[in-house]
């Protein structure tokens, strides 16, 4: 595969279309933060003729020139798409941030995708690539993802590239290690001044030549005899590992039996392998030298796409529905089908509007025809975390604009899309991230993919008064393009809450706040929902008379309260006789405590887990009122408090922490330090642990963070709301005193 001359299909500056399914890949590039995969994206796009040897898109900008945020911060923050031609067939490259904050563009991609490019750098020691990569591979696995893996930065390797092979197969072929195996061997050049030698070729293992790019454009040579052994090696290793995964059961006893094997029958083998998901082959690449047009490996890595990669046609049916739940027929990749297509993410432009990059999974999608839109989707992210089953259904009909191509800065226009293919749609005003577009007389929904659940909060309030006429507004389209945030209102501590994934995430939050919706924002310390209950039975008495000239203000009340068991809230009885207080003015008191009750009795937050009785009482025929015994009831039930201990209730979390078994020590000693309870462990899958624990929220706030550090970024936990438990009285104390 790949030794075969190459020339690429269209021309710079032209968006390729593509016609039939058949006809186009769609390959996600997946990796750590740094591996090079937008490097290598330009690298393929050069070699394929869509970039000038400046790396530069023939009308302007460059292929990772679309968001000024990450430029800034020299690191992905979204998903790119770049549409290259080659063998007739066209390849969406599909890059995506390597960084855990941005795990909900690597999900759209998945999504669009039906291959993946694993990225790995040699750049890295072995250790760090192990940690890093582990948890990403597990993402394409969990979709069934066909993959190749891709090693980046030969020439400045800290790790040589036998072991780097090493470390990926045991990482990723744990089942097989000989379904992870090289295509390639790299050349290395001499030495530079910096003491690594940089790499000029590749020695293609199935032909047995040598694939010298050292000039910039690939040549073919036999490889002389010094090189023999270790290829013979390999090789054998190689063509041991595909037959093992061939389809024909013969294969493998010829080869034992000493029977050659065609390369033809061995390609053959090892495409079908490749795109079954069954085998991961790993090659090298690197941009093209100075001067040249093809990188190291560019053109042995679009022919094992074209080839090697499954197609849009194999991707397995899609379950859809219609809007109101009722099951419909699987629908397959047929331009001819029904419509339906996915919204995968969504941005604004400052004279478009908004955009939506979709792909089409049936059906063809053209310019200007009326379609409905409907989700229940990815995009509701407002209040609590909610129960997927339970999301509001969101539907309306919506006229497709403009379709284009993304190229970096650039939207070129096409004429449709095809199923199986990605566009950008403008102005489809009523679509949010994770909603099916389908034909306006046949509504169909598909079932989104999963984001984590975001556990970092960040509040925020409005920097100036312009600013909080904006905010609303703001944050809304900001949740509608991001779907891995999610916005509260908290209604216990009367925050904004934007629910983050990491701290990488909320900058990029708030500077995409600021600088495309025009809204200033301070960060404010978060405040978790605290409560207060009765330390002890007690009683009060309200008496709120006034008299100043005309009708007064007369109500007296008497009441006891006693302490209920956690959860109970606040209960209130009636046990007046004889018409003490009049059954009117009873209401009133029970107003006038509840509302004491939930504005606090010591450091401002709630009363909860009582029983407030109301005992007897006083009124006046002229004076009493519903507020007056609104008042003496919130008196009387501040009197009880004065008497008593009042406990500060803090709320504990039910937590699953998945951790590889090497950090499930460091975890439990974390958690322990936490005031956490460890109330068991669970194996997880080969190398895996659950450990379930209770811990105060307060201690919690930023373990979204503080996780990463402990398991060295491999590990990712989810919570749930327990109950209320005592805080302990010296952190009370502490909270007393700022109340």
């Amino acid at each position: 595969m790949g030794d075969r001359a190459k020339t690429p299909a269209g021309a710079a500056g032209r968006a390729p279309t593509a016609d039939r399914p058949s006809d186009i890949r769609n390959v996600v590039l997946v990796g750590h933060s740094g591996s090079g995969k937008t490097t290598l994206v330009e690298a393929l796009a050069q070699t394929a003729g869509a970039l000038n040897r400046a790396g530069r898109v023939e009308d302007g900008g460059t292929v990772s020139d679309h968001d000024e945020i990450e430029r800034r911060r020299h690191r992905s923050v979204q998903l790119s798409i770049v549409p290259v031609g080659w063998d007739g067939r066209k390849i969406n490259l599909i890059d995506t941030p390597g960084y855990a904050d941005f795990v909900g563009e690597l999900r759209a991609g998945l999504r669009a995708a039906d291959a993946a490019l694993f990225v790995v750098s040699a750049a890295q020691e072995a250790d760090a690539v192990a940690a890093s990569t582990r948890a990403l591979w597990e993402e394409c696995a969990a979709v069934g993802m066909p993959r190749a893996v891709v090693v980046t930065h030969l020439d400045t390797a800290r790790t040589g590239f036998a072991e780097l092979t090493g470390v990926c197969a045991g990482l990723f072929g744990r089942d097989d290690p000989d379904a992870v195996l090289p295509l390639h061997l790299p050349v290395y050049g001499p030495e530079g001044a910096d003491g690594h030698a940089p790499a000029t070729g590749l020695i293609s293992l199935l032909s047995e030549r040598i694939l010298d790019y050292s000039t910039g454009a690939r040549r073919e040579e036999p490889p002389d005899e010094s090189r023999r052994e270790p290829i013979a090696e390999a090789r054998a290793r190689l063509i041991e590992g595909i037959i093992a995964e061939s389809e024909d059961e013969t294969l493998m006893d010829r080869y034992l039996g000493g029977e050659p094997i065609a390369p033809e029958t061995l390609v053959e083998d090892l495409e079908k392998a490749v795109a079954r998901g069954a085998f991961h082959p790993v090659l090298t690449a690197a941009p093209a030298a100075d001067g040249g047009t093809q990188g190291l490996g560019t053109v042995e890595l679009l022919d094992l796409i074209t080839r090697g990669f499954p197609s849009p046609l194999e991707h397995g049916p899609h379950a859809v529905t219609t809007p109101d739940g009722q099951p419909r027929p699987p629908v397959v990749c047929d331009p001819e089908g029904p419509l339906v297509a996915e919204v995968l993410k969504t941005a604004t432009d400052p004279y478009v509007g908004r955009i939506s990059l979709v792909r089409v999974f049936s059906g063809t999608l053209r310019p200007d025809e009326t379609v409905h839109v409907s989700g229940h989707g990815l995009a509701d992210r407002t209040g609590p975390a909610p129960d997927p089953g339970e999301r509001d259904l969101h539907e309306a009909d919506d006229r497709i604009g403009g379709l284009t191509s993304p190229f970096g800065k650039q939207q070129r226009p096409v004429a449709h899309c095809v199923a199986g293919d990605l566009a950008c749609v403008a102005r489809l005003g009523h679509a949010e991230t994770g909603d099916t577009v389908s034909a306006k007389a046949d509504p169909l929904l598909m079932e989104p993919w999963t984001l984590p659940e975001p556990l970092l909060p960040l509040a925020v309030r409005a920097h100036g008064k312009a600013d909080e006429d904006r905010l609303s507004q703001g944050l809304a389209r900001l949740v509608a393009e991001d779907p891995a945030l999610r916005l509260e209102q908290n209604p216990d501590t009367r925050q904004t809450v934007l629910w983050c994934l990491g701290e990488a995430h909320q900058d990029v939050a708030l500077e995409r706040l600021r600088e495309r919706h025009g809204v200033r924002v301070d960060a404010v310390p978060y405040e978790v929902a605290l409560r207060e209950t009765f330390g002890g039975a007690a009683s009060g008495k309200g008496r709120h008379v006034k008299q100043s000239g005309g009708h007064g203000q007369y109500a007296v009340c008497e009441i006891d309260v006693e302490p209920l068991p956690p959860g109970s809230g606040v209960e209130f009885v009636d046990e007046v006789v004889g018409g003490a207080v009049p059954r009117p003015f009873v209401t009133s008191v029970e107003k006038g405590v509840r509302a004491q009750a939930a504005r606090g009795i010591a450091t401002g937050h709630p009363l909860v887990d009582v029983r407030v009785t109301l005992r007897d009482g006083k009124a006046h025929s002229v004076d009493s009122s519903d507020a007056a015994f609104q008042t003496a009831g919130a008196l009387a039930l501040r009197e009880a408090a004065a008497g008593v201990p009042v406990h500060l209730l803090e709320p504990v979390d039910e937590i699953g922490v998945l951790v590889p078994d090497e950090y499930v020590g460091p975890v439990m000693s974390d958690l322990s330090g936490r005031r956490g309870r460890v109330v068991g462990t669970d194996p997880a899958g080969p190398g895996r642990t659950l450990v379930r624990a209770e811990v105060p929220e307060t201690e919690i706030v930023r373990y979204a963070v503080d996780l990463r550090s402990v398991s060295h970024g491999t590990g990712r936990f989810d919570r749930a709301y327990a109950r209320h438990e005592p805080m302990p009285p010296h952190l009370a104390e502490k909270i007393r005193q700022r109340a």
